[in-house]
């Protein structure tokens, strides 16, 4: 036996098995040099493995590093860096005009469409202008500042939940100090109550309750159960780990991953409750309530029940995790900084009822907590157009997908400071370069929708928490904030808690 292997060995391999073995081979060391030295790219700098294969982008986006490390390669290489076979991230202000605002900006990417609910494009996920125009037409009024501020309409509602937040917030600090127990307090928790609360009463007409159902941990140390939407929302936003993705891979890699999740029954548990309460309130405007509502609007425009409830959910997600980020990361720093809190109480303390968006310190301090929240770290990728475009005396040619992030923007030295120190002053007198860089929910047409309604419940919110002295001689828990830089960034840990002695 051991004479025959011998033998049959050291034969020559048949013609087809060499063939089949030799091609992809070739094929492959054939690619590799067009994108290393003959792609239209192929003159950008950046590092060689990115040239070769989109996986280096992948990976890094997985890990939640995607932000930190293109920022390192702009010191590296420059501003205009390769950062797959045909993409490139760009780290100068001057690109944004160019790629998301005149003539409407560049399309979005193809991948933006791993964002879509049960098969429905939502106003955020679609790609098509023209898919997304009749849907963010039938709801846009609901976001303009002058219906956000009307009596009895979004002020009055957001006021409301933001005292209901500092009243359990006080209470549950008063229950820990009667049972001689040291306060603490998760505030991301809290924070993404309270945001929940606030979009679903002002653009459902009804609160989803969040406030009421605990913070996470309770003031007395004792485990609570989390916001019932809170897995939810860590689902949604563990999407962008796989956000490059081309869809049907991600389609696949996304089942897997809910499979073999430890936490499914939880998860399930969670986008069961919230679809519940999605299906209701689009049922009751089905039948001809609450017409002036989100979804009402939606419906009355011709929609289908099944694509409202999915625009509602989507909705529901963005409004709580980027504003829930963003209020508990300026508690933190308050806390943190009591020079700032102390300047921002005498503040508002100094008239508590006038209107929080005519306070210059109060401004500044929710100016620098967008600048450095990092709700949306990563890129916001589109394609350049059939024309292809040039910048900064380089041609970009058509179908290439380019970049800018909040991450490098905001952190650039050269415009910001000292840009990982919290310094509300710098905003007294802002550069324009400052203000064409700061861009915390992105910018043109496709800019975040609910701006206005978010950027009034930070001013609201933080009114009413200095107000109420809650945060008074609150410490850290946390030394820093630590994020995985996903599209929407996830807190490692996921509490940003605070303590009183």
């Amino acid at each position: 036996m051991a004479i025959a292997t011998t033998l049959l060995s050291s034969l020559p391999a048949p013609p087809l098995m060499t063939a089949a073995l030799l091609l992809p081979a070739i094929a492959l060391l054939t690619l590799s040099l067009y994108r290393l030295h003959l792609h239209p790219l192929s003159h950008i700098p950046g590092p060689p493995l990115a040239a070769l294969t989109s996986l280096w982008l992948y990976w890094h986006s997985y890990r939640g590093t995607e932000a930190r490390v293109i920022d390192a390669l702009h010191r590296r290489y420059g501003p205009l860096v390769r950062i797959a076979p045909n993409e490139l991230d760009i780290s100068r202000g001057e690109a944004l005009a160019p790629v998301y605002v005149s003539k409407g900006g560049f399309l979005k990417a193809a991948c933006y469409r791993n964002f879509d609910i049960e098969g429905h494009q939502s106003i955020f996920s679609a790609v098509d202008p023209a898919h997304r125009a009749p849907r963010a037409k039938a709801v846009v009024g609901l976001f303009s500042t002058q219906a956000i501020r009307r009596e009895g309409r979004g002020e009055e509602v957001i006021r409301g939940v933001a005292q209901r937040m500092c009243r359990r917030w006080e209470g549950e600090k008063r229950t820990a100090a009667q049972r001689g127990k040291r306060p603490r307090v998760d505030v991301l928790n809290l924070s993404r109550s309270l945001a929940l609360d606030a979009v679903s009463e002002y653009l459902f007409g009804r609160s989803y309750g969040g406030v009421e159902e605990g913070t996470g941990r309770d003031a007395i140390g004792e485990e609570q159960p989390q916001l019932s939407a809170s897995q939810f929302v860590n689902t949604f936003v563990a999407v962008g780990r796989f956000f490059y993705l081309p869809n049907w891979i991600f389609v696949a890699v996304e089942a897997l991953a809910m499979r073999f999740n430890v936490e499914k029954h939880d998860v399930e548990n969670s986008m069961g409750t919230v679809a519940s309460f999605v299906k209701d309130i689009v049922e009751e405007a089905e039948k001809g309530q609450r017409k002036e509502t989100y979804h009402g609007r939606l419906l009355e425009a011709g929609f289908t029940k099944d694509e409202t409830v999915a625009q509602c959910m989507d909705l529901m997600f963005a409004g709580t995790d980027s504003t829930g980020m963003n209020l508990a990361t300026a508690c933190w720093w308050l806390a943190k900084k009591p020079e700032v809190y102390n300047a921002l109480r005498e503040e508002v303390l100094a008239d508590p009822e006038a209107d929080p968006q005519t306070m210059p310190y109060l401004s500044a301090v929710i100016k620098e907590t967008l600048r450095i929240s990092m709700a949306n770290p990563t890129r916001l990728p589109r394609v350049v157009p059939p024309q292809g475009w040039n910048f900064d005396s380089t041609f970009i040619p058509p179908g290439t997908i380019v970049g800018l992030s909040p991450f490098t923007l905001h952190f650039n030295p050269q415009v910001f400071t000292s840009p990982y120190e919290f310094l509300p002053e710098r905003w007294r007198n802002p550069t324009p370069e400052m203000i064409r860089d700061h861009i915390p929910f992105g910018l043109g047409s496709r800019a975040c929708i609910a701006r206005n309604l978010a950027t009034v419940e930070l001013y609201l919110a933080l009114r009413e928490v200095v107000r109420t002295g809650v945060l008074d001689g609150a410490n850290c828990v946390q030394d820093k904030i630590e994020i995985l830089d996903w599209f929407n960034s996830r807190v490692v840990g996921e509490k940003i808690e605070l303590e009183w002695s």
